[in-house]
């Protein structure tokens, strides 16, 4: 199967910069190819005419890293749900369609140029607290011998599958980042390695996602909805618990 589609991308030269909608026609698109491909086939085009390529975030293109930031007829990495942008076949599309893509829209994501954000925010607030201290002396404890309940493994798993992709700060009407966040507390708040810094970890990584601007959570679920990975909302309350735990009993 291959087919003919309208690209309306968004084309911005810089973050100071006035962005609008530019068209494309291409075709001859395989139902086989993935969005990401397209889009090469896209840039190769506007190269071959003497224009500039379409700029847009990437890099394993295995749903893995979370790079491929796409904002895709109006839902994040398009319309198929627990599938990354790099995952999305364009045989999810119809021969003769139009499609609209468009970058992640966020104040705490601006805008570096056409579909390309910067998403820095997350690495600050992973720096301000989504790590264990872990003694390197030679002494170390290995952790196959530490005692995990099944249960609690099996979440901290769950959570630890965040790609920190942002499509659930795309995806929220407040831009709010408190799965990306709540995913990396609840990881480790889970295990026994995190316990011993969990009261600073969760203030310090809520105190830095709100100096970055992001919105705060009225718990509408678009961004369980919209996440790739499928991270739960339970991490938020979780989250929460762990947060209220900390002020009352700072340190403990």
């Amino acid at each position: 199967m291959s087919m003919n589609l309208t690209l309306k991308v968004w084309r911005q030269k810089g973050p100071d910069a006035a962005g609008k909608l530019e068209t494309y026609q291409v075709k001859d698109i395989s139902g086989d190819m993935s969005f990401l491909e397209m889009m090469d086939v896209l840039n190769t085009q506007l190269i071959e005419e003497g224009k500039e390529p379409v700029v847009f975030d990437h890099d394993c293109r295995e749903g893995i890293c979370g790079m491929c930031s796409l904002y895709i007829n109006g839902r994040p990495h398009g319309p198929n749900r627990g599938t990354t942008t790099c995952q999305l076949h364009m045989r999810s599309f119809k021969d003769g369609d139009t499609i609209y893509i468009e970058p992640w829209r966020a104040g705490a994501f601006p805008v570096i140029k056409d579909l390309m954000v910067d998403r820095s925010a997350f690495d600050r607030i992973i720096q301000a607290g989504g790590y264990i201290s872990v003694n390197t002396s030679g002494n170390t404890l290995d952790a196959n011998a530490i005692p995990v309940p099944k249960e609690d493994a099996d979440r901290a798993f769950d959570a630890a599958t965040c790609i920190g992709c942002g499509a659930c700060v795309a995806a929220c009407k407040n831009a709010s980042a408190m799965l990306f966040v709540s995913a990396k507390v609840a990881q480790l708040s889970l295990l026994p390695q995190g316990k011993v810094e969990a009261s600073e970890r969760v203030q310090n990584m809520v105190s830095q996602m709100d100096k970055e601007g992001f919105g705060n959570c009225t718990v509408t679920g678009a961004c369980e909805a919209e996440c790739p990975k499928g991270i739960s909302l339970d991490n938020i309350s979780r989250m929460n618990r762990e947060f209220l735990k900390s002020s009352i009993n700072p340190g403990k």
